[in-house]
């Protein structure tokens, strides 16, 4: 009937948050009437020992202890006795695996601590303080032990031959660690890795990566670094490994320097050759098969004693290692007369010597042309010029026009071609002639006043009247002259 209301009756929030209250105290009880103390969780190595402690805490009660027993759970499901003491029996070490390995740290039944030494990867596991006690039955407190092993670390590089398939040209290892190790690569070469990882039969795992590239020849030497990182290492592990990649030989010949003239003597030519592994052999030879007499060959080096017609001819170097064989021809010229050799160095000095000259005289020029030009401008005549006058025979009135007499002032006469100044500081004026004056009328005869006159007053010098003339207006006039 209980039952049925409870079912018929949801349960309110409040109720719900007191029950979770409850489990956190009952929980809270439980540990604190945890009468046997040992630590959680240990981490040791192989070879080392380990102290398992163990205390029984009573708490005033009246619990009587009448064995402990260390149990070991290698995998869950298995459980062996290692260590067994009694009061009255004393000790014992049940299981073969842990004999003479295992010890009780002191003779005191409330603290049954034991060591187990020269530790093995197998050792790893859960173990576990039971006590045996009268009236409350068995009480245990388990600790777990993490076996930790350091990995052995190796890395090398493969010799292969260049060539247009993948193929592994390192790789790099981390044994028998546990827990399983990391491994990274860095490099500069264009490449991929594939790590795999084997387990132990003690628990520790083998890591293994390769580096996988398609070779070239100007991958031998190059670096890639392995890395391997694991728990037990302060920092990762770190090696640098040089790529050893096998080619056939390149040659390449020089020293020739296109002055093989006759009669020079030691004319010098190299063979030079990369090549992995180094080159066997270097053969020189020529076009006709044979070398002249007068060549010297040491190795790679090939010597002309003598400049002459002889070797005139095309040269082929031949190199040769266990991939293959290469060569390279050159061919020389015999001059008649030795080409001195141009120095580039003090043509291209005198080159710019005559271009800085070239730039500081004009510098000069052109200084001394802005001092001119800066003198003219200041010692030139004024720019100021007095208005033309009225020119004659340029209006019927001026014709007509009687002179008019002049001042009592005493003249100066002007004879013909004389120069004169106006009175204003105009431009200097000269007296003209009668031929002057018909070249200005443009040959033409004066003009005549209506008395016949030609516009003169005899030879009265005194009489210095305007010219009249037949001038064209826009050419020249005749001022007036001065008076003094």
């Amino acid at each position: 009937m209980a039952r049925d209301y409870a079912a018929r009756c949801p349960r309110s929030p409040g109720r719900n948050a007191w029950m979770v209250a409850a489990v956190i105290i009952l929980a809270a009880q439980g540990g604190v009437a945890q009468k046997v103390r040992v630590e959680e969780e240990l981490e040791a190595y192989p070879t080392e020992s380990v102290d398992l402690r163990c205390e029984f805490v009573d708490g005033g009660s009246l619990t009587k202890l009448t064995q402990v027993s260390w149990i070991w759970e290698p995998v869950d499901g298995q459980r062996d006795n290692i260590a067994v003491y009694h009061p009255t029996y004393g000790q014992s070490f049940p299981n073969v695996a842990f004999k003479d390995r295992v010890i009780f740290l002191q003779n005191n039944l409330r603290i049954p601590s034991i060591r187990i030494k020269d530790l093995r990867m197998s050792d790893a596991g859960r173990y576990t303080c039971e006590y045996a006690t009268y009236p409350s039955g068995n009480e245990q407190g388990t600790t777990t032990l993490i076996m930790l092993a350091k990995p052995k670390n190796s890395a090398k590089a493969v010799t292969v031959q260049a060539g247009s398939k993948s193929v592994m040209v390192a790789h790099c290892e981390a044994a028998d660690g546990k827990p399983s190790a990391t491994i990274k690569w860095l490099a500069s070469v264009g490449g991929n890795h594939s790590t795999t990882s084997t387990n132990g039969p003690d628990g520790t795992v083998t890591v293994r990566s390769e580096y996988r590239l398609v070779p070239t020849a100007e991958d031998n030497g190059r670096e890639v670094t392995c890395l391997v990182d694991q728990k037990t290492q302060d920092r990762p592990w770190t090696e640098v490994l040089k790529l050893s990649v096998e080619y056939p030989p390149t040659v390449t010949i020089d020293g020739y320097d296109h002055n093989w003239y006759v009669g020079r003597s030691d004319a010098v030519l190299f063979c030079h050759a990369t090549a992995n592994p180094e080159p066997t052999t270097i053969t020189w030879t020529t076009a006709s098969g044979s070398l002249p007499d007068t060549v010297v060959v040491e190795q790679n080096k090939l010597t002309v004693r003598k400049v002459d017609d002889a070797v005139n001819t095309t040269f082929t170097c031949e190199v040769k290692n266990k991939h293959g064989a290469s060569r390279k021809t050159l061919t020389t010229f015999v001059i008649e007369e030795k080409r001195e050799p141009v120095q580039e160095q003090q043509t291209g000095a005198l080159v710019g010597g005559v271009l800085g000259t070239l730039i500081f005289i004009g510098i000069i020029i052109g200084i001394v042309f802005l001092i001119r030009k800066y003198q003219q401008d200041t010692e030139g005549p004024p720019k100021h010029k007095p208005p033309p006058p009225v020119k004659a025979g340029s209006s019927t009135e001026m014709l007509n026009k009687p002179s008019e007499p002049p001042t009592a002032t005493e003249t100066v006469p002007l004879s013909p071609g004389e120069v004169y100044y106006e009175p204003t500081g105009g431009e200097p004026a000269t007296m003209l002639d009668e031929e002057a004056t018909d070249a200005l009328n443009g040959g033409a005869p004066p003009v005549l006043n209506k008395d016949g006159s030609d516009g003169h007053h005899g030879n009265d010098s005194s009489n210095h009247g305007p010219l009249s003339g037949n001038i064209p207006r826009g050419e020249s006039f005749v001022s007036t002259p001065m008076y003094v």
